[in-house]
This record gives structure tokens, sequence and C-alpha cells, in this order.
């Protein structure tokens, strides 16, 4: 991956994103990951095997490797270059299943937001997308414009014609013709803050079938409780799990990814929660899958607002909206 000195979308570093994408091996075992549909988590019976050393498999387009530092510029690798290949297929292995469902139905149409170098577009069309031979698409969405373009020249060199690359902010692309009305999967990786729910209300309103999220940096939410602090110490002792600033800061960031667990079963979504790698490799390590059923909504949404008015929350309802 990239050196750490690199920048992500959010400004955080690039070897951040190696622990991003290196979804652990023992997921499919362990007990959080029980939990999670069986064919979402079976691996297909095509998929070409790997050896222990995780060497490149067939096919693979070399220079990409080389542009996320998985290979050297002379085309060799290393012992960290054998590990951040396996972060590669740990990740693919994980979002390949809900590719094949969709693909069982017709062409693939996802979206990356907040997607900076587009990184995992690209592992995926390189893994996945190029094969099909079908109108699939990947559209990484991005604020900067420096980004985008350096996207979609690597995408032209590559001839990765099923990629696209637009500079649109959350509300801009949900009304934009450049994107199709309704989406298959949506992703967001490490989008920081607020841009995880932003992701989220672009994949309600495009009606997505998966949503895949990896949330970072949640301090709207802490905010909120530090500000409202002095007036709930005296209401309720149980404002004592965020009085000490440090508190309300880990707090903030758990209370924020369980409202939007809460907001996508408001919306029908089947939801799942669990770790994306070991926790001693990162702290931001929360992965959220949530996959349309078509649930009954009242109960979650009833929590829901229960949840935000409990915690003094309620001037955040229009973030958190249920159906």
């Amino acid at each position: 991956m990239p050196n750490p000195e690199e920048a992500r979308h959010d400004g955080m570093p690039a070897a951040r994103f190696d622990h991003a994408i290196a979804y652990n091996a023992s997921l499919a075992v362990s007990s959080p990951a029980k939990e999670m549909d069986h064919k979402h988590m079976a691996a297909p019976a095509h998929r070409p095997a790997t050896n222990d050393k995780h060497e490149i498999r067939p096919g693979q387009s070399l220079e990409l490797l080389k542009e996320l530092h998985i290979l050297t510029r002379d085309g060799k690798m290393n012992q960290d270059s054998r590990r951040k290949l396996k972060q590669v297929y740990h990740l693919y292995q994980f979002i390949e299943p809900l590719l094949q469902e969709v693909r069982q139905e017709h062409a693939i149409r996802l979206v990356d937001h907040g997607a900076g170098k587009s990184y995992l577009g690209f592992i995926l069309y390189d893994l996945f997308f190029k094969a099909l031979g079908d109108a699939s698409h990947i559209y990484g969405i991005e604020t900067r414009d420096e980004l985008v373009k350096k996207s979609q020249e690597l995408a032209s060199r590559l001839n990765f014609p099923g990629m696209s690359f637009l500079n649109l902010s959350v509300a801009a692309s949900i009304e934009s013709d450049l994107l199709p009305a309704t989406v298959d999967i949506v992703t967001a990786l490490h989008a920081c803050n607020t841009a995880t729910d932003d992701a989220v209300r672009f994949a309600l309103e495009k009606q997505a079938k998966f949503i895949v999220l990896v949330p970072c940096c949640q301090a709207e939410v802490a905010s909120v409780l530090k500000k409202n602090k002095g007036k709930s110490l005296a209401q309720s002792a149980l404002t004592e799990i965020w009085r000490h600033p440090l508190h309300t800061r880990e707090f903030g960031s758990q209370v924020t990814n369980v409202l939007r667990c809460l907001q996508l079963e408001a919306h029908g979504y089947q939801v799942n929660v669990t770790e994306l790698v070991g926790w001693e490799h990162s702290m931001k390590n929360e992965l959220i899958v949530a996959s349309y059923k078509n649930l009954q909504r009242e109960r979650p949404a009833a929590r829901l607002r229960e949840v935000l008015q409990t915690l003094g929350l309620e001037e955040m309802n229009e973030r958190f909206f249920a159906a």
C-alpha cells in the first residue's frame, strides 16, 4: 500500500488503509461472523486457489499492484509486500460473495463514497469486475478534484472501462444523472466523521441492497454530548458514562455506530457488526454490513428515537432518521 506519509481522502495516514483492507481471515469462523448470512461468508467454488505465500493471481494487473505499492517498481515482492497482498485477498474474500449475489440478478452497480485515491475500487475491479464482460460498473465519489483526475488517468492507463470517478458532494451525487437511479452496493471505507452518515443517506436514497461501512473518527455525536453535558448531569446518573472528556469521545463513537445500526434497521435492513481486523492493529476497527431484507421497521425506529431522546441528542433527529 502507499507510504505512511501519503494520505487518503479523509486525511488519515495511508498506513491506516493497510489496516482497513486487512480483513481478518479468522472472521469466517469467529463467533460474530457466524451471525452473518452463511451465503455471504461462503467462498464461491470458482475462486482461484492461492498458495500459502499469497502469490499474485493469474491475470492481475502488475501495474496496479505497483501503484498500490504491493509490487516494487521492478516488479518484485518482499515480506511486507506479501503481507499487503494477503490483506487485499482478505478484503476481497469478504466482498466477493456480495458481488456474486448481485451478479446472479443483473450487472453490478457499486458506489464507493469518499473514494480518495480509489484503492478499494481498483482492487475490486481488478480481481472481479474486469473479467465479467458486462455492464457492471464501479463509481468512485470524491470531492477532491486532483484525486478524481488521478484515478481517471490510472483507470484509462489500465484499460478499466467500467470505472467512473466523479467530483461530487453527497447531495449532488444523489441528484446527479451521472449515477444510476438505484445501486446495488455502497461502500465507505474509513469515511471520516459524518462522511459515513452521508454515505448511508446516499445508500438509502439509491435503495442499495448492501451497505459496507468502516466508520472512522466519529466526532459529531461526542460534540453534542459535550455541549449538553451540564444539563444532563442534573437529570440522570447515566450521564457519568460520558462525564470525563476521554469517555465523552469514546462513548460518542460507540453511540454513533449504534445509531447508524438502528437507522439502517429502521429502513428494513439486516445489520451485522463485527471486527475488521484485530484490535491490536487498529482502534478504528468496526465493520458494519447491512443487507436489505425489508424487515419490520417500527421497533428499531422507536428505539432510535428513544436513544436520541434519552441521551439528549434530539437535535440529531435529521441525521439519524427513520423511514
